[in-house]
């Protein structure tokens, strides 16, 4: 990718799985360049989802200036194309003050809108919503998500896909075209009134997944059990059909213990963490670092400093 000379505007893309510490390395470069932050985490978007979701603490929102975190409620309706609309007009605003603005998360969607953009979707056939959704209720989201694995093993392979109504989303589209939802996302991308320099966080597997067991953990002892019992009245909604809630949600319905639900939270993110590896992987114009390394900080100034000299 080739970039303008320096001073020209500059979106800094900081991606990895969950638990890889994208926040506090976003956080360190906002200090540095003396800038503000996006969040491309789409659940950290809804205020009632907090500590299931690994929100900035308040200690690391007073240390850099965040948006699109607890910008919304759970009973908003809010899509990667309403967030494409939303985040590029505040970028517009954040550019005529700083040179350099940072987009971080891990939800590959809404990454993939600020940068590229979506393509046009084609009208779907009547009743194949309702079908899909009869299946879920009959034969519930693994059967669906088997049927999205091959039908679409792209967008399975980065979509929330215990998210049933994503998964319904991309059925919908197949079935009414023949065509899988992923093909619809690969024409030319929209252009961009700013360069993109994307970083990506990565650490060994055991590594990660240790960190990942031990948040789970953290967040038990930080009231997760008592933040989703005060969403059950809301459990209905799209944006709580998610990791950490739905599994919590059996644990309330007496379908399952809280031992096992607890570790159902911790195998179902490291899932999500391998999806989220296996689709940012494919994306050529990442530059891998190691998210434990003691120089990360300067690792990732270095490469940007560089990029755009």
């Amino acid at each position: 990718m080739n970039y303008d000379p320096p001073n020209t505007k500059t979106l800094i893309v900081i991606v990895g799985p969950t638990a890889s510490g994208k926040t506090a390395a976003a956080i360190e470069l906002a200090k540095h360049f003396k800038t503000v932050i996006v969040s491309a985490d789409s659940r950290q978007f809804y205020r009632e989802m907090s500590i299931g979701t690994a929100k900035p603490t308040d200690k690391e929102l007073a240390a850099a200036r965040h948006y699109f975190v607890g910008s919304h409620s759970i009973t908003e309706q809010f899509s990667a194309g309403d967030y494409e609309k939303q985040s590029l007009a505040l970028l517009t605003n954040f550019f005529k003050k700083h040179n350099i603005v940072i987009l971080v998360g891990g939800s590959g969607l809404f990454i993939k809108a600020v940068c590229e953009g979506f393509d046009e979707f084609p009208d779907t056939k009547a009743g194949i919503r309702d079908k899909l959704n009869k299946e879920l209720d009959e034969k519930g989201i693994g059967y669906l998500q088997e049927k999205l694995k091959s039908a679409d093993p792209d967008y399975y392979n980065q979509a929330d896909i215990n998210n049933p109504q994503r998964v319904i989303r991309a059925l919908e589209v197949f079935e009414s075209t023949s065509r899988p939802f992923s093909s619809f996302r690969k024409s030319a991308v929209n252009e961009r009134p700013f360069n993109i320099i994307k970083i990506g966080l990565n650490m060994e597997r055991k590594d990660l997944y240790q960190r990942i067991n031990t948040r789970v953990d953290d967040m038990v002892r930080y009231g997760l059990i008592e933040e989703v019992r005060s969403l059950l009245p809301f459990r209905l909604l799209n944006a709580l059909n998610t990791v950490g809630y739905n599994e919590l949600f059996d644990y309330f319905d007496e379908k399952t213990d809280l031992e096992t639900a607890i570790e159902l939270i911790k195998q179902n993110t490291r899932r999500f963490a391998k999806r989220q590896i296996t689709w940012f992987g494919k994306d050529k114009d990442i530059t891998w670092l190691k998210a434990a390394s003691p120089t990360l900080t300067y690792d990732m100034i270095d490469i940007i400093t560089t990029t755009i000299a």
